[in-house]
């Protein structure tokens, strides 16, 4: 009998080279399994995972459902190419634009891809209005990925340096503040779209003053001047506010609205969507990708849309998400912090810098979170989080926290 032998990976020890690029400062720590809440490491020991691979996993690791047709889509086909026609892409496409109340989508392979299809729809925009410089207003402390137009985008200096010069054609603006987009609409009359994150998630869990009634306003703004409105829910989208989509809190659409992250629970696979005067920009050769798209990726997205559908996971990280949120409160009041975000994305902000508690969270409470904008602990459960599992999080957390805070 023939058998295949599988290799037991390897991780360097200190005093060993990596072969990899040291584009991340990786934890001391590496995980084998993972089964719903929870990581474990090849002892066997298990991980409250409160961060689901930064926002990624929404329904968990190995979601059974997923995970089924994951096995039996690679037994049948994994790609063809976007040469032929792809029923799982339309199928995956048509439910998709259902649950985002959108008209078309691209799949792409990240959500950096999506938003770079979102900024060229913006200079094609541009282009069939005869606009030969465009600019898109975004957002300090704003993030929108790694490639170099995103990365121009992008309200964060760290992520720029070292890649100069940038794309041009962005006008940053403070996030929330709509005056000082008015002023810009009376300076620029080559302006063409808002570029802008429901929550900012890696700018630190921001909400905006005014609540989602500023997508209201923006909406209201691109009607004006005939702008489009393109929605970044790659972190806040999938249900991670406690709705589909977190513009979806309100009663506006957007002209693009683009997503990935807990889109395949893990799949690598992003979408970029367009309704309304977006739906007709691309046509034929104006846009594409090797990999996206894929039957294999496309089966992921349907099973996860359904599987998240079928199990009511996005009312339960509402009501979760909104009991962990208000736990938090009470256990932190008086301590001068602050908790904000909706559902199963919220932010802890700290008085003061506290990026080593990613590490002490990790090995003394065996509890996986993230800190982002140096004093903000970022929570980003699965959809399906258990009241129990929220408890253990609070507990876990508070004691951390607190002896933090005292010394």
């Amino acid at each position: 009998m023939n058998s295949t032998l599988t290799p037991t990976p390897v991780i360097p020890s200190n005093d060993q080279a990596s072969f990899l690029m040291p584009t991340y400062a990786r934890q001391p720590i590496a995980f084998v399994r993972g089964q719903g809440t929870y990581l474990y490491t090849q002892d066997g020991t298990a991980y409250l995972d409160a961060l689901t691979g930064i926002a990624v996993c929404g329904l968990g690791h190995c979601h059974p459902a997923v995970t089924a047709a994951m096995i039996e889509q690679t037994s049948t086909l994994v790609h063809t190419s976007n040469l032929f026609q792809i029923p799982w892409q339309e199928e995956a496409g048509r439910l998709l634009c259902q649950v985002g109340g959108m008209e078309r989508c691209f799949f792409a392979n990240s959500g950096a891809e999506a938003n770079e299809a979102a900024i060229k729809l913006a200079r094609m925009s541009a282009y069939k209005k005869g606009i030969t410089t465009p600019k898109i207003i975004v957002m300090e402390k704003s993030f929108h990925g790694r490639t170099l137009a995103t990365l121009s985008a992008t309200g964060n200096e760290k992520v720029q340096k070292g890649f100069y010069p940038l794309v041009e054609g962005f006008l940053r603006v403070p996030f929330g503040d709509v005056a000082a987009i008015e002023t810009l609409a009376k300076a620029h009359d080559d302006i063409v779209a808002i570029l802008v994150e429901p929550i900012q998630g890696e700018g630190g869990v921001n909400t905006a003053p005014q609540g989602f009634v500023y997508l209201e306003q923006l909406r209201a703004l691109c009607d004006q001047h005939d702008w489009l409105l393109m929605l970044d829910e790659i972190q806040t989208g999938n249900g991670r506010t406690g709705k589909y989509f977190a513009y979806q809190h309100t009663a506006i659409k957007p002209d693009v609205l683009t997503t990935a992250k807990g889109l395949g629970n893990g799949f690598p696979v992003g979408a970029c969507l367009v309704r309304d005067k977006a739906s007709d920009l691309f046509g034929a050769g104006n846009h594409g990708s090797t990999f996206g798209g894929t039957p294999l990726a496309c089966r992921t997205v349907y099973a996860v849309i359904d599987s998240i559908q079928k199990e009511q996971a996005i009312e339960n990280a509402a009501k979760v998400g909104g009991y962990l949120k208000d736990l938090l409160n009470q256990e932190f009041a008086g301590l001068g912090i602050t908790v904000r975000g909706f559902g199963m994305m919220l932010g802890i902000e700290l008085p003061r810098a506290c990026s080593e508690l990613v590490a002490r969270a990790r090995d003394e409470q065996h509890l996986i979170i993230n800190v982002t904008a140096d004093n903000v602990i970022r929570l980003l459960p699965p959809l399906n989080l258990s009241q129990a599992d929220a408890d253990e999080i609070v507990e876990r957390l508070v004691v951390l926290v607190k002896d933090f805070l005292a010394k």
